[in-house]
């Protein structure tokens, strides 16, 4: 169990604090709303950032019969070499048309959260777009954000990792994630945004629960292929848009982890099972199972759970999520004879405090958007001076124990 003392509530993790006014490249500019502030990374290195259009050819999309290949975006997150803020500009968490769709659609599935009010576009990372990466080559960690979120709602912990010394590679699951953004169109896709198809709770619905791993499992596996091609020298963009300097040398993929939250967390699980390219792995309180097709039954447990795996895997959950569908998945992997897997628990806390929610949901709340039980029912009533280093330091420790060399 996570220790509720992790750090003192007095630390600084927010930069500035709380609500701020929008400000691109150090001029303020006029706001929709409050803009909320990331905790900022602890690690020694300096951040750099670049996104890669994915194209898999040799796929069909699974939720658009009418697309006939898989587009998947990523963002690669590395230790930079240099960080000039004005050659290499810090990156949004959201670019603002994603932001403008997230703002609409994040209420639905999260009724807790506020309809206006927020300029989500003004939210800024601490990463530098396109900086050069330091050409030393560093473990590689992919990431896959929860059941309907965008990749970037998982920047504070991709960030620590990244600076702590690791390559993040961070995935959206188009159709699935709340709104992709491409960097075209297409023949097949007329507008730049695609956002998803979810209008429930997949759990509740198997066959779409189905899908949504399937369609996870096969993106991880062609973004690892496509990782491959990068660090041989390949440009796999399809768009063509330059690369930082350096990036291709800076991968080991000798050196392959992952971890996910909720949905990503399952998919990161079984990708672990599936691809041994894939040498240790966090689960963020996904389920290893699948919702049953009757009402009642036993969740059906995912092959990972059933069979087992003989590399080191860390699940990671709260006391406010758990649940008998969790704690049975949970507990079949840890049933194995010499098993390699831990469970540890954060208390006070809920399922959102994985993602950006643990930081931004208080500062909705202090500045009256949100309710103090919208905020519990989201992330818990931790402070996020506690509830961040809380997730973020058992992930990083899982890593520099499994992933050693950063």
């Amino acid at each position: 169990m996570v220790a509720r003392s992790a750090l003192a509530a007095g630390t600084l993790l927010l930069s500035g604090g709380g609500i701020a006014r929008a400000a691109v490249r150090g001029r303020e500019r006029p706001a929709e709303g409050a803009a909320l502030r990331l905790p900022a990374p602890t690690g020694p290195h300096p951040l750099g950032a670049t996104t890669l259009y994915l194209v898999d050819t040799g796929r069909r999309d699974p939720w658009d019969p009418s697309i006939p290949v898989r587009e998947v975006m990523v963002t690669v997150l590395y230790p930079a070499a240099r960080a000039d803020g004005g050659r290499y500009p810090i990156t949004p968490q959201m670019p603002p048309r994603t932001a403008a769709h997230f703002a609409r659609i994040a209420p639905r599935s999260n009724p807790q959260l506020p309809s206006a009010g927020v300029d989500w576009a003004a939210t800024m990372t601490h990463a530098h777009a396109g900086a050069p990466a330091q050409a030393t080559r560093r473990p590689v960690v992919l990431y896959s954000p929860g059941g309907g979120d965008p990749r970037t709602l998982g920047t504070y912990v991709a960030e620590e990792l990244a600076s702590r010394g690791y390559v993040v590679v961070s995935i959206d699951h188009p159709g699935d994630a709340c709104a992709v953004q491409f960097p075209v169109t297409t023949s097949y896709r007329r507008k730049r945004i695609r956002t998803t198809v979810f209008r429930t709770n997949p759990w509740t619905q198997p066959d779409v629960y189905r899908t949504m791993i399937d369609a996870r499992l096969a993106d991880i596996r062609f973004v690892l292929d496509q990782l491959e091609l990068l660090a041989a020298g390949h440009h796999p963009d399809t768009a063509g848009r330059p690369l930082p300097r350096h990036l291709p040398q800076a991968l080991d993929l000798t050196r392959v982890g992952m971890y996910g939250h909720s949905a990503g967390g399952t998919a990161a699980a079984q990708a672990a099972y599936e691809d041994r390219r894939i040498r240790a792995v966090v689960n963020l309180e996904g389920y290893l199972a699948c919702p049953p097709d009757q009402p009642g039954e036993p969740a059906p447990l995912l092959p990972v759970a059933r069979y087992g795996m003989n590399r080191p895997m860390l699940l990671l959950g709260t006391d406010g999520f758990r649940n008998a569908d969790i704690d049975r998945s949970w507990s079949a992997m840890l049933d194995h004879p010499g098993r390699r897997t831990r469970r540890r628990q954060i208390d006070d806390a809920m399922h959102w405090v994985f993602s950006d929610f643990a930081a931004l949901v208080p500062q909705l709340q202090a500045d009256g958007l949100m309710t103090a039980e919208g905020r519990d029912q989201m992330v818990g009533a931790l402070d996020p001076a506690r509830s961040v280093p809380m997730v973020r330091d058992p992930v990083l420790t899982f890593f520099e124990r499994n992933l050693p060399g950063a």
